[in-house]
């Protein structure tokens, strides 16, 4: 074992203190001239940085959409999809395509970006990936940024509170000219380097006071100042802040502004100086990164000024002193009843119209709710018990089918629905008709249940079934149901029953898929399947051909087995009309393999497969007498056979050995009710 010191000098050896000082740098205001020559966009504003940041991460297109992007920044891939966003691309375009205007100063910059959705919709993470990407955009080299402090006699350096850029210090009268001379030759396509607003008021207090030292000579001011590199960090207060409404009692708005420092005033005489003031508000805090705002419509009206005027012009009033300029991102988020308050009070009216509100609903694709449930209950995070297949989906299932819509196209049910946002085909829906039905459901995804009750109900699925080796359907759907009763944001019975109704149409659409897996179970034997589809393409062959068959035990040639052909064609609901026309198709199949000198397989026909799946099965399911699994008698030869279905369950399907037996037990029940479904 090591000792301590030599556990640190391992440590020690890996240290890259050249790395440290070139993250650290700290140079003259002339040395950072320099280094805004080489890389322009080091004096980007709050927006430009975070639509860059965005952007740089890379996109990719959404299959089977040609107008629909994704933004890799909202899979959250530096840390392994920590935060990932799932679903809600549209609205991600939209928050991008507003940081893209706001880069490009277009008008956005001066407005509130309200994230508006029900709880639970990834508002805050929304929020939370933003500022963890620039904290992170910050130690690359792409995402430096500098602010700069004053050197003091002694000296110690007082640096800037407000972490302001340091080519705010060149005077108005010369920034025009400065700013030419320092855009001059670039030929790249970043954003051109503009000098808008002024320092905090201790910087300007600085300035002023050196300047009249200077005798004027602001260039000479400048040698007295250091510019050093700064990283944003929500812990260190530098560049992000967060803000929270509390007790109207406790609300003061310098906590947003700053407030003056009582010890300090008897140093320097007045409460207006700035020495005296701690600018340290969230927004001197935010000043070149962003502001959070949580549950932002349940600020005090005294805070709802500040944040007009540091939407709209970038400004802030702290107390004794001037208006002072910013450069953030404001970004606030609220529920739906906030809204609907804001909506509806004519003193907002200012606020409404400087904000832009862009929706955040739940998911309506069950392939990306499957995927916040699988994030956090999966086996790597689950230990000691195994999730069974489908667990999820039908939790999933359910949450999506409180927040979709009735359709009003006749015929078509909910759960149709839902499978058709999720890629599925339906016979008469075209990818334009899914389309249409989107537009039509208003506010979809803006009512139902949240993702956070349905993951509560899981967690306590696992905690209460103490005895099984694993989680099941059943157990999550009965706690869907039982917490019915009691939850918080069901305003009436009516809509709980309604709920609870959708639960027993998931139940029967799990029945469905189960069935069809043990079915599938049943009929895997690889050799039985083989030979009936030989049986059946010999056959269909003589069909098409006009010709005889030739029987394998008799010798004798005999009429093709229309019997058997039409038993495998009704399972895929292959009507007598449209049996020649099938026929013929399944022949020019296999002689198209057979010119690129293919061999046919029945797995890649697709229908076919099932068709003989399914034909196996119903051969073979009497034989294997799977209802004598609901009584305790069960003989030797049965349960071999059982065996070696359960065997290809936990294989190919993903179940364990109790969960197998269960899915099994429950299917038996329904055979032994009479209750399968001809079309599986």
């Amino acid at each position: 074992m090591t000792n301590g010191q030599s556990l640190l000098s391992r440590f020690s050896d890996r240290q890259d203190s050249t790395q440290f000082l070139q993250e650290n740098w700290q140079g003259s205001f002339a040395e950072y001239l320099d280094l805004v020559r080489k890389h322009p966009a080091i004096t980007r504003t709050a927006y430009q940085r975070m639509y860059d940041m965005i952007i740089q991460e890379g996109t990719y297109s959404v299959e089977g959409s040609k107008d629909l992007i994704r933004y890799k920044f909202f899979d959250d891939p530096h840390l392994d999809g920590e935060d990932a966003i799932f679903g809600l691309t549209k609205p991600l375009m939209e928050l991008v395509n507003v940081f893209r205007s706001a880069a490009l100063k277009y008008g956005t910059e001066r407005r509130v970006l309200l994230l508006h959705g029900p709880v639970g919709s990834s508002k805050s993470t929304i929020a939370r990936l933003l500022k963890k990407g620039l904290e992170r955009y910050a130690r690359t080299d792409a995402g430096a940024l500098y602010t700069f402090g004053w050197k003091e006699e002694d000296g110690s350096i007082t640096w800037d509170p407000m972490n302001c850029e340091p080519l705010l210090l060149v005077p108005d009268s010369s920034r025009e000219e400065f700013a030419k001379e320092l855009n001059e030759g670039r030929n790249d396509e970043g954003y051109p380097i503009e000098i808008e607003g002024d320092v905090c008021p201790l910087s300007r207090f600085y300035f002023q006071e050196r300047l009249r030292e200077q005798n004027g000579d602001w260039t000479k001011v400048l040698e007295s100042v250091v510019v050093r590199r700064i990283f944003l960090s929500e812990k260190d207060r530098i560049g992000i802040g967060t803000f929270q409404p509390k007790d109207e009692k406790n609300q003061d708005s310098t906590e947003l502004t700053g407030d003056i420092n009582y010890r300090k005033i008897a140093e320097y005489g007045t409460e207006s100086d700035p020495r005296a003031f701690n600018f340290d508000g969230e927004f001197n805090v935010s000043n070149r990164g962003m502001i959070e705002f949580v549950e932002v419509l349940k600020l005090d009206v005294a805070f709802l000024y500040d944040l007009l005027g540091a939407s709209q012009e970038h400004k802030i009033k702290p107390k004794k002193f001037a208006q002072t300029d910013i450069d953030t991102v404001i970004i606030g988020h609220t529920n739906e009843p906030e809204y609907r308050k804001l909506q509806s009070n004519e003193f907002m009216e200012a606020l409404r119209d400087r904000t832009i509100k862009i929706d955040i609903p739940y998911v309506t694709t069950l392939s990306e709710e499957i995927k916040i449930y699988n994030k956090s209950y999966n086996q790597a995070r689950v230990r000691g018990k195994h999730i069974a297949p489908h667990t999820l989906e039908v939790a999933a299932m359910w949450a999506l089918l409180t927040r979709l819509e009735q359709p009003k196209h006749h015929g078509l049910t909910v759960l149709q629905k839902m499978k058709l946002y999720n890629g599925k085909t339906l016979p008469g829906f075209t990818a334009e008709n899914v389309k249409q039905l989107r537009k039509e459901a208003k506010r979809e995804g803006l009512e139902g249940i949240s993702p956070r009750y349905v993951q509560d109900k899981i967690s306590n699925a696992l905690v209460v079934n103490t005895l099984s080796t694993s989680l099941n359907p059943f157990m999550v759907m009965n706690e869907l149901e039982s917490g019915l009763r009691h939850h918080s944001l069901i305003g009436n019975e009516e809509l709980r029953e309604h709920y609870r109704q959708l639960i027993s149409a998931v139940k029967d659409e799990y029945t469905d898929i189960v069935k069809n897996e043990v079915q599938r179970a049943i009929a895997a034997d690889e050799d039985a399947l083989m030979r009936l589809c030989g049986n059946y393409i010999d056959n269909v062959k003589a069909y098409t051909q006009h010709e005889k068959v030739k029987n394998k035990f008799t010798g004798e040639d005999e009429e093709p087995d229309e019997r058997l052909m039409r038993s495998i064609e009704e399972k895929i609901d292959i009507p007598e009309s449209r049996k020649d026309d099938f026929r013929r198709e399944i022949m020019n199949y296999i002689g198209a393999l057979a010119i690129d000198g293919k061999q046919f397989n029945y797995k890649t026909n697709e229908r076919l497969q099932k068709a003989l799946e399914m034909k196996l099965f119903e051969d073979q399911k009497d034989t294997i007498k799977l209802t004598s699994l609901v009584s305790q008698v069960v003989d030797k030869e049965t349960q071999e056979k059982i065996d070696i279905v359960k065997s290809r369950l936990i294989r190919n399907y993903g179940y364990n050995d109790e969960s197998a037996t269960d899915v099994l037990q429950y299917v038996a029940s329904i055979f032994a009710r009479g209750d399968v479904k001809e079309d599986g």
